[in-house]
């Protein structure tokens, strides 16, 4: 399993403290209708885990007590939880900004005709992941079929007022690596996506994030497979990039799992280590928030992942 291995059991990698809370990012179950190689929460269509409208209710709480504006909804597909659209409703009644990282296909399967037109209603900022502009590289990660249901999802959402120009419903694309490599430039990248769906499909958005590959759960898997795993977690070291140490997203956010459990980080989540490496988990109803914002930051050699070459964060590359 890649939660035993041994760089997980000790870091080198330098000590962290949480600033000011201003994100709370939730895990609203695994449950997703694809199964992508770069995911690092494993995630799947016969994954049951969701959080539940109890939950939910607790995180509104809990985002109204400590004046948080900002929630980032993610999965698996968040979608698929029930509860979705309850959660939204009543965040943004809240004034309370949402994030939806979306894959885009699931805006073309049965029985989420509306979802689209729904995220537009509530002026959800969506960001999609689409790992490449080439149909064959997108479907070699996703799955066949992807890039057309993406695209045709792209096209949907531009025709809503998304990522058009002087809306204010925005549309940002994710970019993964299709292996054990770094990110390319994101300002760069950013051009390229532009150009070639704009003339190609239509297509237009706001920003490009481009997104390091965490060496955690079916990513992780497939570099141990493949004899890479030692490479690219020694790849990841040597790209060290202390100048953007203070801008990784751990500063500022917190990721709450399915359960309600409180971690310092998704990927924290996904390794199971404790809020600021305490002993027992730390619950939403046990969070104080005088315990919580002076906390030391759970790190391990994954961390390093964060902080190659030009960063890298859930709204991009930080350099």
């Amino acid at each position: 399993m890649i939660e035993t291995l041994p760089y997980l059991e000790n870091s080198t990698f330098p000590a962290l403290s949480r600033g000011n809370l201003e994100t709370l990012q939730l895990n609203l179950g695994y449950l997703c209708n694809l199964s992508c190689l770069h995911c690092h929460v494993n995630a799947g269509p016969t994954r049951t885990e969701l959080m539940s409208k109890e939950t939910i209710d607790q995180v509104l709480e809990l985002a109204a007590n400590m004046g948080v504006r900002m929630l980032d909804l993610t999965g698996g597909a968040p979608e698929m939880n029930p509860h979705f659209k309850y959660l939204v409703r009543q965040a943004t009644r809240h004034n309370i900004t949402v994030i939806d990282r979306c894959n885009l296909v699931i805006l073309e399967e049965e029985g989420y005709e509306d979802l689209a037109k729904f995220l537009a209603q509530h002026k959800v900022t969506v960001v999609a992941s689409l790992p490449c502009y080439l149909e064959e590289n997108v479907d070699k990660q996703r799955g066949n079929g992807t890039f057309k249901s993406s695209t045709i999802a792209l096209q949907r959402l531009n025709s809503l007022g998304y990522g058009q120009d002087n809306s204010e419903l925005k549309l940002d694309l994710v970019f993964n690596p299709q292996g054990a490599t770094l990110p390319p430039a994101q300002q760069a990248l950013e051009a390229s996506y532009k150009t070639h769906l704009k003339e190609q499909y239509g297509i237009v958005f706001n920003r490009l994030y481009t997104i390091t590959n965490m060496p955690i759960k079916r990513f992780g898997s497939t570099l141990i497979s493949k004899g890479e795993f030692d490479d690219y977690m020694q790849l990841l070291v040597d790209s060290y990039n202390p100048a953007i140490l203070e801008q990784v997203m751990c500063i500022n956010t917190i990721s709450i799992d399915w359960q309600g459990y409180i971690y310092d980080c998704d990927f924290n989540q996904m390794l199971d280590l404790q809020l600021a490496d305490k002993s027992v988990k730390t619950h939403i109803a046990d969070l104080l928030e005088n315990e919580l914002i002076f906390d030391n930051i759970a790190t391990r050699q994954h961390c390093y992942g964060c902080t190659a070459g030009q960063g890298s964060s859930c709204s991009g590359a930080l350099a």
